[in-house]
């Protein structure tokens, strides 16, 4: 699990996914699969937590990256290209966004 921390330099990643509760889990066992075989294996991954609203109406993902770089070059790659034309598919919209933790709280 990633570790919430302004003292680590690395890029950390806030995707969030906006579906309807009957693609809720379609898409959640996508992105499962997809950090199970083929992100959490690509260089610079630190690690991700996968959330669901109650609803089932949103996804938020929360990675963490050693740079932006190994982020970015994941994202291009002809696998997560196609991957994300699925997950796409699934629900109205996704956006990754990319942040700077400036600050955490135990």
């Amino acid at each position: 699990m990633p570790e919430i921390s302004s003292d680590r330099d690395c890029q950390t990643v806030i995707t969030t996914f906006e579906m309807t509760p009957g693609t809720c889990y379609d898409l959640l066992d996508e992105l499962k699969d997809a950090y199970e075989n083929f992100i959490s294996h690509q260089p610079g991954f630190i690690g991700a937590g996968l959330h669901v609203n109650d609803a089932q109406t949103r996804i938020a993902n929360y990675s963490q990256w050693r740079r932006r770089e190994d982020f970015l070059a994941m994202l291009r790659s002809p696998e997560m290209r196609e991957r994300n034309r699925r997950i796409s598919s699934l629900c109205k919209s996704f956006e990754p966004v990319m942040y700077d933790v400036v600050d955490a709280y135990d």
